[in-house]
């Protein structure tokens, strides 16, 4: 079985995913696209080799539709041979296409995989998929009568792990903290690669304070809802949830001896990938038997891993997913996450992948985690060993 390793992972800056925000006017094939022509670029491979690409998007409505990764395929100039697939795992979508690019290389599928993704929510809107429809169906809510949306999930987490306003608040702003002291320190130089002018990301507020953040209201409380959750304390805010962002996120993955025939440098190998599924109503909760089910198959512990990456949709994921495992606080998003640097649905995945990699270079760690919980309470989970 051949091992899957990885040559390089970029990705763009965020942009504010509304009207206005730096990346709403580029289309989202041409986002896409631009960000595979810089990962070609920066490794020199010929764009003929590349057996597949494989990409997230949740939003695949509008400008997002018909396969918008092989869209971006032949936007970005790649012989049109070049086949490509657009796959949706919800928030985790730009990870389960990292997990196919290397499950193929494992399975002798492929040599070489582009594994990529794209959102652009300024242009096509969160919701928009659905357009007022009932996306579950009579018989999946008489099963689960009381499912929600992912904020109100949001508050039912933090509820359940006993999590209150000052300590979401307070993970919210180290977030921004981390991730405005890690870019002005040049920390992601070498992960980004400019899209539509902009250079740095859009999301980060270096400003960010406990005290302003403690100003801001529920987010997601109604009376209605209120009176069906009494349990919830409505806790979360718009300052303690990941933004509408737009961006897209590119990886370069080939078996191991087809880096060593080709010239090609590898920075780290997939280890050992998992998928796991958990309450839909929770919904968020999934990374928790997800993270348990990668560790188990990979023979680890969470002590052995460097970094770990827990996608910051809400504070409440990664807090209540440190203290189920025990996790040391201080290798959780060390250059912050979602909540200061966006969270493109279906590139977040791939934009953690390359936050991951470089920051082990960086930091001389071998080992790193990524996590992803997704709508419906699916969850991704990977382990990389850098080389």
């Amino acid at each position: 079985m051949e091992e899957a390793v990885v040559v390089d992972a970029v990705r763009t800056p965020s942009g504010r995913g509304r009207p206005g925000g730096a990346l709403s006017g580029v289309h989202p094939v041409d986002l896409l696209a631009g960000t595979l022509r810089a990962l070609l670029e920066r490794t020199g491979l010929d764009p003929a080799l590349v057996d597949d690409v494989v990409g997230g998007c949740v939003s695949q409505v509008g400008e997002q539709a018909s396969n918008v990764v092989r869209s971006a395929v032949l936007a970005a100039g790649l012989p049109a041979s070049v086949p490509a697939v657009t796959v949706d795992r919800q928030c985790g979508s730009g990870q389960q296409a990292v997990h196919f690019a290397a499950q193929g290389i494992a399975a002798g599928a492929y040599d070489v995989a582009v594994a990529c993704g794209v959102e652009s929510m300024s242009r096509v809107p969160l919701g928009s998929s659905v357009a007022g429809a009932d996306p579950y169906g009579p018989l999946l809510r008489a099963r689960y009568p009381g499912l929600v949306h992912q904020g109100v999930a949001a508050e039912l987490v933090a509820a359940r792990w006993g999590l209150g306003r000052e300590e979401l608040d307070a993970y919210a702003a180290r977030s921004h903290r981390l991730a405005a002291a890690t870019a002005a320190a040049g920390g992601f130089d070498a992960e980004l690669v400019p899209a539509g002018g902009l250079v740095a990301d859009e999301t980060v507020r270096p400003g960010t304070t406990v005290g302003a953040l403690a100003a801001l209201p529920p987010a997601f409380r109604t009376d209605e809802l209120a009176a069906a959750h009494p349990e919830a304390g409505w806790h979360v805010t718009a300052g303690s949830s990941s933004p509408l962002t737009d961006g897209a996120a590119a990886a370069l993955l080939v078996g191991a001896r087809t880096a060593e025939r080709l010239g090609l440098r590898p920075r780290a190998r997939v280890a050992a990938c998992a998928v796991a599924a958990d309450d839909p109503v929770l919904m968020l909760t999934g990374v928790l038997p997800a993270t348990r089910r990668l560790l188990a198959r990979a023979g680890r512990t969470l002590d052995e891993v460097d970094r770990y990456e827990v996608n910051e949709a809400f504070a409440p994921v990664p807090l209540a997913w440190a203290r189920d495992l025990g996790a040391d606080p201080q290798r959780l998003n060390p250059c912050g996450g979602a909540i200061a640097l966006g969270h493109p649905l279906g590139a977040t995945g791939v934009r953690l992948l390359a936050t991951l990699v470089h920051g082990l270079e960086a930091s001389g760690g071998r080992w790193g985690l990524q996590a992803v919980c997704e709508g419906g309470g699916t969850a991704n989970a990977m382990l990389v060993e850098r080389l």
